[in-house]
């Protein structure tokens, strides 16, 4: 399994000083997150895109491609790229280039994102979002793997004998997660490509989130790719940890009351009731963890969302101190345990490469 860190970026008061970071202390906070997420020896760290205030990562492969240059390990990965609202032209081209200047330590997560107001500022209609984001990434999908493309849609520009530059690492594409909270198209359509299903899995019960990854496992049985078991899931999840399970509800208290992801609506108790929300001792936070596989099966990656709010840079990477030296070991080898043979490996783009030589050769 894969373990890292996603972050949205929000620019958020932290509500028990009042002080507002700027923008540029936010992005770089979000770079120190990110090497040191490397240094505690996590696996990934995913970046959203969103292009209103409170949020500031509007470019995620300028930020990857700057780290990128700054770590030797870390796969660079998004939570989401906007597959609505951008051009497939020019996530192909993004993309491929920080493949090259990464060295193939690049995925994407495809989604269509939580504002709607996004959608009438590059052009778009909110009421086309699915539809977009089936057009959009049917066409990406051949801008990666077909050298000379030619294509006519409803929501763009026809292409005649175009070829996207540069061409992907090796000839092969960065690996696909298609993120989705609550729509089961998103779910069918990664599971058609054959590709991996992220569920945030912050907002929702348990029930709701077993019931899209089941969705996605029985599809992708169905069109071919594999057994259920072998369907490659990722999960989200957000947790505070405090050596004392009541100082991590002391401290957290006031910063998830104004939460702008779900701040204002139920109390702290009640939300980590319904929810997979873990404020508390490192233990905890692996029991939770570990119950995931109750409802989600065996699978491959784990994300936790744990700089926002207004939490001070201090201390999230106090946190990644004690997820990276307390927390991911422990999971590593419970998760380990009984897990079956035929359960994929989290994609990298060695094990894509590896692939493809053998279906090549």
């Amino acid at each position: 399994m894969q373990f890292g860190i996603f972050s949205v970026g929000d620019v958020t008061p932290d509500p028990t000083t009042g002080r507002t970071p700027t923008e540029r202390e936010r992005i770089k906070a979000m770079v120190a997150i990110a090497l040191k997420a490397e240094e505690v020896g996590l696996d990934v760290f995913a970046t959203g895109e969103h292009h209103n205030p409170p949020f500031v990562p509007s470019s995620p492969t300028t930020m990857l491609g700057y780290i990128a240059a700054r770590t030797e390990k870390l796969i660079l990965s998004t939570s989401t790229t906007l597959i609505t609202t951008n051009d497939p032209v020019k996530i192909a081209e993004d993309f491929a280039m920080l493949q090259h200047l990464a060295d193939g330590r690049v995925d994407v997560m495809m989604g269509r994102g939580n504002t709607g107001p996004v959608y009438p500022w590059f052009g778009k209609d909110i009421r086309e979002g699915i539809n977009l984001a089936i057009e959009n990434y049917a066409l990406l999908h051949r801008l990666w793997r077909e050298d000379v493309v030619d294509w006519e849609g409803r929501f763009r520009t026809p292409l005649q004998g175009f070829t996207s530059t540069p061409r992907p690492l090796d000839d092969v594409p960065p690996f696909v997660w298609h993120g989705s909270i609550r729509s089961p198209e998103i779910a069918e359509q990664a599971a058609y490509y054959g590709d991996g299903f992220f569920h945030n899995n912050i907002f929702w019960t348990a029930d709701h989130t077993k019931r899209m990854i089941d969705l996605y496992r029985t599809r992708y049985a169905h069109y071919g790719h594999g057994t259920p078991e072998q369907a490659i899931v990722g999960l989200g999840g957000q947790v505070f940890m405090r050596k004392n399970s009541q100082d991590a509800v002391r401290e957290f208290r006031p910063y998830f009351d104004v939460a702008p992801v779900y701040g204002h609506g139920p109390s702290l108790e009640e939300f980590t009731r319904q929810t997979p929300l873990t404020v508390g001792s490192p233990q905890q936070v692996i029991e939770r963890t570990l119950s995931f596989r109750d409802y989600a099966g065996d699978y491959q990656r784990q994300l936790f969302l744990m700089d926002h709010a207004g939490l001070p840079l201090k201390t999230v990477l106090e946190q990644l101190d004690l997820l990276g030296e307390e927390v991911v070991p422990v999971l590593r080898e419970e998760f380990a345990k009984n897990r079956p043979a035929g359960v994929p490996d989290a994609p990298t783009h060695s094990s894509l490469l590896a692939g493809r030589e053998v279906t090549t050769a």
